[in-house]
């Protein structure tokens, strides 16, 4: 596919944000949701991995930015190790922002700096077993530990993934309520971590600290809404942004596809973006 064909968002808005991305690259900030967005979605999360032209075409684009950021629910090291992201040269200004902003990786210095455990989450860990088990809901759906500050419960590999995820929603709510934290809920996965943490907010801090004027934001999930709605808060105050929507699954919420300027086939889709922008700085 030719890149104009690839670069084509839909909006106004949009084509403004990708205007301004070519025109003063050097200021502008690519940042990236890993699973679905980088990494095709698979049954096992612990198979995940970046797709295979995901570095090649970073590689090609970085040197063109001011920066490119991660921005993931995954633990920082976790996403780090799965996106073969640690030791490129070219990569050396990458920023893994992992759980959400609450762990951070910088490729300077290879160091992952974390909050620690949060004590709702390390309970919630204790519970979950026996509480699912209580919830008619342990078969099938598994537990996936996010390093002390997350915890998800998947139902994708349930008889019925859909009801599973419905009946679950309720008690699990109540569950997080019960310890301070908040649940979020993605793609046949609830997530329960603490409240005041997102990639809205995230994102929002980081584009602070290196002062972009212009943000590309691709993402494929529920989890990705706050970080549109952080770029359309740029956008008010005058600050273009482009937003991607990687869909190649098919089950990408309806929200999100409303949101955004682009809509690309998955992660194949987002390295072909990435890839496109190179072509068009070089």
């Amino acid at each position: 596919m030719a890149s104009a064909d690839v670069l084509a968002p839909a909006t106004p808005a949009g084509k403004e944000g990708l205007a301004a991305l070519l025109a003063r690259p050097e200021r502008a900030v690519v940042a990236l949701d890993f699973d679905g967005t980088l990494a095709p979605i698979v049954p096992d999360p612990e198979s995940a991995r970046a797709h295979p032209g995901a570095v090649p075409a970073l590689t090609r684009l970085a040197p063109h930015l001011a920066a490119v950021a991660v921005v993931t629910g995954r633990p920082a090291g976790v996403a780090v190790r799965y996106g073969g992201f640690a030791g490129v040269p070219a990569l050396d200004h990458l920023v893994v922002l992992g759980h959400y902003g609450a762990e951070r990786w910088d490729a300077h210095t290879s160091e992952v700096h974390t909050p620690g455990d949060h004590p709702g989450v390390t309970a919630v860990r204790a519970e979950l077993p026996g509480f699912l088990d209580k919830a008619g809901a342990w078969h099938g759906t598994w537990i996936e530990d996010k390093g002390g500050r997350a915890v998800a419960v998947h139902t994708r590999r349930t008889d019925d993934p859909d009801a599973a995820f419905e009946a679950l929603r309720e008690p699990l709510t109540g569950l997080a309520e019960r310890h301070g934290l908040m649940i979020e809920p993605g793609r046949y996965v609830l997530e329960l971590r603490p409240p005041g943490v997102d990639k809205g907010v995230a994102l929002a801090q980081y584009l602070r600290e290196v002062d972009a004027s212009c943000v590309l934001y691709a993402g494929d999930d529920l989890g990705d809404l706050a970080a549109f709605g952080a770029v359309q808060e740029r956008r008010e105050q005058g600050l273009p942004g482009l937003l991607v929507a990687s869909a190649g699954t098919g089950e990408s919420p309806a929200e999100l596809l409303a949101q955004a300027d682009l809509v690309v086939p998955g992660p194949e889709g987002v390295v072909a973006v990435l890839d496109a922008l190179a072509d068009a700085l070089e």
